[in-house]
């Protein structure tokens, strides 16, 4: 058996790039291959603002194709409408092992139910979102319906409610969308409800999805990303699938049929301002994507993480945005280090492409000094 061959950063980063159509190769945002995992979107609006960071100038954010669910990890994430069935299965927990690990401590209890748990708020779901509601309002008629080990007492609400991450994490089997006016969400049934899963299944096709999109990876990262447990996500491994590759020393793996254009990857010349969670930062190989720990802590706070200036695939700095006034956004750029003079006029490009995915009527960019 020959040796796995041996992949430097760059080609990865180079590869990804491609991979996750920064280039803007001109698709529209039904089209982008980065919805084939979703786009998360934390704060509201990201989702928008990664699409904006791929599809070419003038077209169309607005697509009535997309839906906003919550689905990996329970997180919000833009999803192509036509995926949601088989996302629904491909996200449920693999076991009941698999169910109690991706619960927090505070419902120890609940957690030892696994699969039983999520069946049974998914069902409290359909029974209770039948018509746009109240998430609160939600949350109560849910809690009412389940076993009590699941719910527990919050210090902050003054009230016994539903695990907020089983609540999420069950929420696309019970046939939710998240429904988003400025900082309220509500709750909607889909359209079209999928089944509610009797079992996981096609998980493999979206680690394979993860693999195509941010690997060469980990079956740790693919866990990570979609929450599982690393031990139950080798169960269902697409391994008849996979090309091996050696990444900084380690063992990492990708779909086979994309081994070439690993190979023949090469670097971008572009700059965009991805924002808070985008696609290309999901990736849990944090380290690869950037090495420097000072850098890394800037990127990926507790609270309040900025957006992040790429060059050329490189992560080369932070950004944020803020209203300044009636159609006005600041945004600022705070960089890793000196910049090309070029970098600086994309920077505006760049900045613009955010007004407009915001529809501000004028964006004020600031560079601090490296």
């Amino acid at each position: 058996m020959a040796a796995a061959p041996e992949i430097g950063r760059e080609q990865v980063l180079a590869y990804r790039v491609a991979a996750q159509q920064l280039d803007r190769p001109g698709a529209g945002p039904a089209g982008l291959d980065v919805l084939d995992l979703g786009a998360q979107d934390t704060p509201y609006g990201s989702a928008r603002l990664a699409s904006a960071a791929r599809v070419p100038a003038g077209v169309a954010l607005d697509d009535d194709r997309l839906e906003l669910v919550w689905s990996c990890r329970g997180a919000p994430h833009l999803h192509r409408r036509a995926d949601l069935p088989a996302l629904a299965a491909a996200t449920w927990p693999l076991s009941d092992a698999d169910a109690a690990r991706r619960l927090p401590a505070q419902i120890r209890a609940g957690a030892q139910l696994g699969l039983a748990g999520f069946t049974a708020v998914a069902e409290a779901f359909r029974a209770v979102v039948t018509a746009e509601t109240d998430k609160g309002e939600v949350s109560r008629a849910v809690t009412d319906r389940i076993p009590a080990e699941l719910s527990y007492d919050c210090a902050g609400c003054h009230a016994r409610h539903v695990s907020g991450a089983l609540f999420q994490q069950a929420a696309l089997a019970g046939g939710v969308r998240l429904v988003v006016s400025g900082r309220a969400a509500r709750l909607a049934p889909l359209a079209e409800r999928p089944p509610a899963p009797a079992a996981a299944a096609g998980t493999d096709a979206l680690v394979l999805a993860y693999l195509r999109l941010l690997g060469p990876a980990t079956v740790g990262d693919a866990a990570g990303f979609l929450g599982a447990s690393a031990t139950e996500l080798r169960r269902v491994w697409p391994r008849d699938a996979l090309a091996e590759v050696r990444v900084g020393g380690r063992s990492a793996w990708l779909p086979a049929d994309r081994l070439d254009a690993l190979r023949a990857a090469e670097p971008a010349r572009l700059v965009r301002l991805l924002p808070t969670g985008d696609p290309y930062l999901q990736a849990r190989d944090r380290a690869l994507l950037v090495p420097d720990k000072a850098h890394q802590q800037q990127l990926w706070r507790m609270l309040g993480n900025p957006g992040a200036l790429l060059v050329d695939g490189e992560v080369a700095g932070t950004w944020r945005v803020r209203q300044a006034g009636r159609g006005r956004l600041d945004l600022s750029v705070t960089p890793f280090g000196p910049l090309p003079k070029r970098v600086g006029r994309e920077i505006e490009t760049e900045a613009e492409t955010v007004r407009a995915a915001r529809a501000a009527a004028e964006v004020r960019v600031t560079v601090e000094p490296a």
